[in-house]
């Protein structure tokens, strides 16, 4: 039965030109074609060999991870790729590693943070990767507070140093990845102090390790945090806890200080802080960048889970023989459309989110580096609420689609249980998703607030058109007297309505592009409906209690979508192969594309350390007394 395709007659169902939908889902024929080839080198490689994870205890995951991580980049080198071809091999590599934080945060920062002087000595030596980064933001005990960072870097103006300490044991940097075993230099937060005055957190690059021996430099106190959740997952991480003792880093007055050290704000050698004309919300613009690209990474996470789920569920079947005949396909049952279909509208909405996503922060950085801040608080609250949402219900979509792949979902040979332990920090780092709904709710606070003068002038634009709309909030008259934080559960809710709205109107405003294929206009156009009536039906308590809608219209929503679930049903398989995800990047048995899975779930149990003799280890000192009743009664 090996390399039967069982999914064929389910690909012959299809209604529309799945090469177009690939072309869409890449965003572009350009990078469809970089994608396609790039996937297809990894999977065909075996240094890129992944199916043996769950088994390797930390020490072995680790090693082999620097083993991969050097061996892409040998063949970046060696086959001469682009930045855009690099990026692809590091994402279809699939294993966090360090990395991911070098290229995804140390660099970006010093790009968009750092003086053309700095970005003249650091970027070259980071681009070649003679040095490697990390971003030490996070401490023991502070995270989202980031005001709230202990760490110190004091200015000595007698030595024209800042001194770099750890005062607390809370202020322990914890958590920044690579930074355990593996980088050589970090951006480093602390508040700065001149002259014994602070002036809030500043960034710093810092030598942490010999460029020599690797070893820590004096006053560097660094290492691993150990094991997280999951098997593999996050463990190829060097995820680390870094404490300075009075370490003088005599990098930042020369070359390195970035953020608002050297370019926001000054500090000269009389010891004396000068504020700068640039504005401090320039530094959002890294900020913004990051988060971005976490939205497009959420949709690459769903996708993927939901292609695994999507194709196993047209290949199991249970119940509903007739005479002897098949069993049905659990694809077919409504319970299990009407929870997995929106999780696959889900999947694109959030990817065109992403591409909007894109081009908005290339909009802002082309209007800040014209001095133009006008969008930034805008483009900030986009990013922080569409990274809290989509984190959130990619989290939780790929647990749900655990829970539809039943028991056998459950087998790290799935690739469900590794992508959930890979993906769920996504909830948490770079901002807690709760915290970052309150910072988009104080957008929206603050819109409404202004909203009577702007009338009279300045219409909202953009992602707040819509309160044009609500003219007559400002005739109203509330009695509330308590402040943001006693309703800030109400006004989070308030955040996630509003991000679900921008996510639909993107969607629909991918619907008025020109999109060529054979009914591929027509799937997206069900797709978007039901990721819309999905909320709708989720959510309709509010939308009733509100008054938005009927109950005659919470009805027609509910038959609807059972409609669309019977258009979807026929094109689910292409809808998923669009994706063009290799075997080798789902790394799922259940998901692989022939869908010969029961033979490969067979094959790959007896691959198991543990099946590597007949008689387990430990048998004779445990198993066998007990049978043969020889266990004595130990002496206490």
């Amino acid at each position: 039965m090996e390399g039967v395709d069982h999914l064929a007659h389910e690909r012959n169902k299809s209604e529309f030109d799945v090469d177009a939908m690939k072309i869409v889902w890449a965003g572009s024929p350009h990078a469809f074609d970089v994608s396609d080839r790039i996937s297809k080198l990894v999977a065909s490689d075996p240094g890129f060999r992944k199916d043996n994870r769950s088994t390797l205890s930390r020490k072995e995951l680790f090693k082999n991870t620097l083993r991969k991580a050097a061996y892409a980049w040998k063949t970046i080198v060696d086959l001469r790729l682009s930045e855009e071809e690099a990026a692809k091999l590091r994402f279809y590599v699939d294993e966090p590693a360090f990395t991911d934080l070098h290229w995804g945060m140390f660099i970006p920062a010093i790009k968009g943070q750092g003086t053309e002087e700095q970005q003249q000595k650091w970027l070259p030596l980071a681009y070649k990767m003679q040095i490697i980064g990390c971003y030490a933001q996070t401490e023991l005990g502070h995270g989202s507070n980031v005001q709230g960072l202990e760490t110190t870097a004091t200015f000595d103006s007698q030595t024209d140093e800042f001194i770099i300490h750890s005062p607390t044991l809370t202020s322990s940097k914890w958590w920044p990845g690579g930074l355990g075993k593996v980088a050589t230099h970090a951006i480093a937060y602390a508040r700065l102090i001149v002259g014994g005055r602070e002036h809030g957190v500043h960034g710093f690059i810092v030598q942490l390790r010999s460029l020599e021996d690797h070893s820590p430099l004096l006053g560097i106190t660094v290492g691993d945090i150990g094991m997280k959740f999951g098997n593999g997952a996050y463990n190829t991480m060097d995820n680390g806890v870094l404490q300075f003792d009075h370490v003088l880093d005599v990098y930042s007055i020369a070359f390195a200080s970035i953020a608002v050290m050297l370019w926001v704000s000054q500090v000269t050698c009389e010891g004396k802080y000068k504020q700068s004309d640039v504005p401090r919300q320039l530094v959002y613009g890294t900020m913004v960048y990051v988060r971005q690209t976490i939205v497009a990474d959420a949709s690459c996470a769903l996708s993927r889970a939901v292609c695994i789920a999507t194709r196993y569920s047209a290949v199991r079947r249970q119940f509903g023989s007739q005479n002897g005949g098949p069993e049905t396909q659990v694809i077919d049952y409504k319970t299990q459309q009407s929870r997995l279909f929106p999780l696959l509208a889900s999947a694109y909405a959030f990817r065109f989110i992403g591409e909007w996503l894109k081009w908005l922060y290339a909009d802002v950085t082309q209007r800040l580096q014209a001095n133009d801040f006008s969008t930034l608080p805008e483009a900030h609250a986009c990013t922080a609420g569409l990274k809290s949402l989509t984190t959130t219900a990619t989290a939780d979509g790929i647990e749900e689609c655990r829970k539809l792949c039943g028991g056998h979902g459950y087998l790290c040979s799935s690739g469900l249980p590794e992508l959930f332990a890979v993906y769920v920090p996504a909830c948490t780092y770079e901002g807690d998703n709760t915290v970052l709904l309150l910072q988009v709710a104080r957008f929206l606070m603050k819109t409404v607030s202004q909203l009577g003068s702007r009338l009279s002038s300045k219409k909202p634009v953009g992602t707040i058109a819509y309160m044009t709309r609500v003219e007559h909030l400002m005739q109203c008259r509330c009695g509330v007297q308590r402040g943001f934080a006693e309703l800030s559960a109400d006004l989070v809710e308030a955040a996630v309505a509003h991000c679900q709205l921008i996510v639909v109107s993107k969607f629909i405003e991918k619907l008025q592009q020109e999109i060529p294929g054979k009914g591929v206009k027509q799937q997206l156009e069900v797709l978007c409906n039901i990721y819309a009536l999905f909320l709708l039906h989720k959510h309709q308590g509010d939308f009733l209690s509100t008054g938005c809608i009927t109950p005659k219209h919470a009805a027609l929503a509910n038959d609807e979508l059972r409609s669309l679930y019977s258009q979807v049903r026929p094109n689910a398989i292409a809808l998923v192969d669009a994706f063009n995800y290799t075997d080798h990047y789902l790394g799922s048995i259940l998901g692989c594309y022939d869908g010969n899975v029961y033979p490969k779930l067979y094959e790959a149990a007896w691959k198991d350390p543990l099946n590597e003799s007949v008689v387990p280890d430990g048998y004779h000192l445990y198993i066998r007394p007990l049978l043969k009743q020889e266990i004595r009664t130990a002496r206490l």
